[in-house]
């Protein structure tokens, strides 16, 4: 079985990918470097995809930037110190308009191309920052995308899936799914602006939601943060 994951080199998509290996799929990383002011992680994704056995690894080069719309990507000031309460509400300026739509199109072209009918992306709508294209709908909506948008669906040699195995887990149970993977967490990185000397900011969202996670699993974090 073949499948193309998704692999920012973050704690989620990490679990994502070791949990497609474990299945016995043949997996083709996928990352992009769009223009993140947390390029850092593509580091981060060259040493997951090596370490847990990807067949290929590709990292695609796209400039959001030139988009904007998003503290990720543009001007605007990455949000530090929220409280759970303003991380669980409405949807944050580090949302980058439109991405996960982007990078499953590439996901999917890149299925068709090696004749994969799976696609793995480690989305969760749990202990998440709202974004919605995180959300169980939209994937399901994607899927008929798919089939609509395919030459193989529109054909029927191909009926594509978007597995989404964190969907439903809370980051301290992603934590210890990656613990039970046999991910080696030092190897990914989660923070959005990363301090000079390559430390975790430990307080923007990407952050506080990865240090709760670690700390309701009753487990270290391997990452050196600032302060």
């Amino acid at each position: 079985m073949k499948a193309v994951c998704l692999l920012s080199g973050g704690l989620d998509s990490s679990t994502t990918l070791a949990w497609a290996r474990r299945e016995g799929y043949e997996c083709y990383a996928l990352t992009f470097d769009y223009g993140q002011r947390h390029r850092i992680e593509l580091e981060a994704a060259k040493r997951v995809a090596a370490a847990l056995g990807a067949k290929e690894h590709l990292i695609l080069t796209l400039d959001l930037r030139t988009i904007g719309g998003s503290a990720l990507t543009d001007d605007i000031a990455v949000p530090k110190g929220r409280s759970e309460a303003e991380i669980g509400a409405g949807i944050p300026v580090t949302y980058v308009p439109a991405r996960n739509t982007i990078f499953l199109a590439y996901a999917l072209a890149l299925a068709e191309v090696h004749e994969a009918e799976n696609i793995f992306i480690g989305v969760t709508a749990i202990d998440s920052s709202g974004y919605p294209d995180c959300r169980p709908e939209y994937i399901r909506a994607f899927e008929q995308l798919a089939t609509l948008a395919t030459k193989a669906g529109v054909e029927g040699t191909a009926r594509f899936k978007v597995h989404t195995p964190l969907i439903h887990l809370s980051k301290a149970e992603i934590v210890r799914k990656a613990m039970e993977l046999g991910v080696d967490l030092s190897l990914t990185w989660s923070c959005y602006e990363p301090t000079p000397d390559g430390r975790g900011c430990g307080g923007c969202d990407a952050c506080l939601l990865r240090l709760k996670g670690f700390r309701e699993a009753g487990v270290a974090d391997p990452l050196k943060y600032a302060g």
